[in-house]
């Protein structure tokens, strides 16, 4: 099979929507990528890691999201094409600096591929739809339903990008990412080496008042031509016409193959209107679409953006229209063909009977463990047997997150990336309770430092257990800066996560191996009782990456 980088074109190739986007990132000629892992966005940084330096491409895994995007603002600035890869969570982390980005507006194409979750599948925190960011940032949204449209519509974001000098998201879902088809593989463009030129143009790049005003209104501008060329251009796809009937579907995204299948099983053939550019969406197009319909359902995940897009114009347009969503459709989780083909048949006033399911009735369940041979086994083990009762449990984001469950019961609070020690240092001011607090060392470089800074420099005494496996070990062993190579595999600093916690103002840091028990166990009992921030830094390479991957 051709690999994802190949110069052949005119066949198909069977590829993962992950593998797609890249695809369509390299026939865009992208120059410059930066991602931070995250399921289901993962593979993305994996695949150019592999295939950025024998494609002249610079590629980095950031420390977080933030300045990934950010790395990728400067590269832009200076005229390279960028594309920066997160999950729904990263698109919060990077918020501060994306709003200001689509104001400034990009110089090099740039192309923001967001991941979403329902259902949670990998995302703990939050079912997080990041369609509502393109509201609030004013960023253009593309949402492709299969793998062909994950490679056509990056192509087509980068293209939107360079015509309108502005940043485009490509959000897709873990049903889009994951899932495999055929794809159509088209010419991958020459690309230069990853040099650009910064020009300095402080009226386009400093966002200050009362220019930042100017900016928004060019801004706002700048979405009504997009509207208009998207609109000229045929961007989102009308199937189908409309019958005596006059009912019709709107879709977008995975939910339009579920409308597919649900027609198919149905024996039906309604119009359906996929949107493909969710944000700014087709208006017109929507209103015309409408115009002559009596009753219409409107399939998607989540929140019910579509949905009221579509109410607030028949207000217009065609006040009488039904409209099916929200009500027959749920808003929580990810919707299920079943549930789609329900919606589809009351909308054709058709008879549906869900096909019964024969489960055993005793199903085994199964809750999520470590690796066979993880040393964080050792760890919990060591904390479960030395800390008194009522001691309180920071959890984190990371393969610890195991620890919540009932198997060990070592997560009181579960929050976000970093969380454990900003929220165990608002507990222990409130009170005299033990807290201890686990964080890896991927997301201890992402997000734990700013919080143990505010820990020590306000007199908190959290006990902090450092998890260093010596990878980001949950998404795929990627590199972090703890580990002395970078995202393409170059040797450099290897960030001593102990050196950093004493520039910090830590005292009482202990760099422990975890198969020394009795020293853990020691140690974890003689910095409960400190009176000031504490850290012991559990250190042994994460047990499958020293197995597969020795260093």
């Amino acid at each position: 099979m051709a690999s994802i980088d190949s110069k052949e074109t005119n066949k198909k190739v069977i590829l993962m929507g992950n593998e797609a986007l890249v695809r369509g990132a390299l026939e865009a000629g992208v120059q410059f990528v930066a991602t931070y892992p995250g399921t289901p966005a993962s593979e993305i940084g994996n695949i150019f890691a592999k295939i950025a330096k024998p494609n002249d491409i610079y590629f980095e895994f950031s420390t977080n999201e933030k300045v990934a995007l950010e790395a990728a603002i400067g590269a832009s600035f200076s005229g390279l094409k960028c594309l920066v890869a997160m999950k729904n969570f990263g698109l919060n982390v990077c918020s501060d600096s994306l709003l200001p980005f689509v104001y400034t507006g990009s110089v090099g194409p740039t192309v923001i591929a967001v991941g979403d979750d329902p259902s949670c599948w990998s995302s703990a925190q939050s079912e997080e739809n990041s369609r509502g960011y393109a509201y609030l940032a004013h960023l253009p949204t593309l949402e492709p339903s299969d793998p062909q449209e994950c490679r056509e519509f990056t192509k087509l974001a980068f293209q939107i990008s360079a015509k309108f000098k502005i940043p485009v998201m490509v959000r897709f879902t873990t049903r889009v990412a994951h899932q495999k088809m055929p794809v159509a593989l088209g010419k991958i463009s020459p690309i230069n080496p990853a040099t650009g030129n910064f020009v300095k143009n402080p009226a386009q790049f400093v966002t200050m008042p009362p220019r930042v005003l100017a900016m928004k209104t060019e801004l706002l501008e700048k979405i009504e031509k997009i509207k208009n060329w998207a609109a000229k251009n045929g961007i989102d796809r009308l199937e189908g016409k409309i019958d005596k009937q006059k009912r019709g579907i709107i879709a977008s995204s995975v939910s339009y193959l579920y409308v597919r299948e649900a027609m198919r099983e149905l024996k039906l053939n309604l119009p359906v209107l996929k949107i493909n550019l969710f944000y700014p969406v087709d208006e017109e197009n929507i209103k015309k679409y409408i115009k002559n319909l009596k009753e219409v359902l409107v399939a998607e995940e989540l929140e019910p953006y579509l949905e009221k897009e579509t109410e607030r114009l028949a207000k217009v347009t065609n006040p009488k229209l039904k409209i099916y969503g929200k009500d027959v459709l749920p808003a929580v989780g990810e919707l299920r063909p079943e549930q789609v083909v329900a919606a589809v048949a009351k909308l054709a006033k058709k008879k549906y009977v869900c096909p019964a399911v024969n489960l055993p009735k005793e199903v085994v369940k199964r809750l999520p463990n470590f690796c066979p041979g993880c040393y964080y086994r050792l760890v919990l083990q060591a904390i479960k047997k030395t800390a008194p009762e009522g001691t309180i449990y920071g959890g984190d984001i990371g393969c610890y997150m195991i620890a919540s469950l009932p198997t060990y019961g070592l997560a009181d609070y579960l929050s976000a990336m970093g969380s454990s020690i900003g929220i165990g240092h608002g507990i222990k001011k409130t009170n005299n309770q033990k807290v201890i607090t686990l964080i890896g060392d991927s997301t201890f470089f992402h997000a734990g430092i700013p919080a143990l800074i505010n820990t020590v420099f306000n007199k908190s005494s959290p006990l902090i257990i450092v998890l260093d496996n010596q990878t980001t070990a949950m998404t795929g062993h990627q590199t972090n800066p703890g580990i002395g190579k970078t995202g393409m595999g170059e040797e450099t600093i290897a960030l001593d996560i102990e050196a950093i916690c004493r520039a910090c103002g830590v005292k009482n840091i202990k760099v422990i191996d975890p198969i020394n028990m009795p020293e853990m166990e020691a140690t974890i009992k003689e910095f409960l009782e400190k009176e000031e921030v504490s850290v012991i830094i559990a250190r042994r390479m994460c047990w499958l990456l020293s197995q597969s991957k020795p260093r």
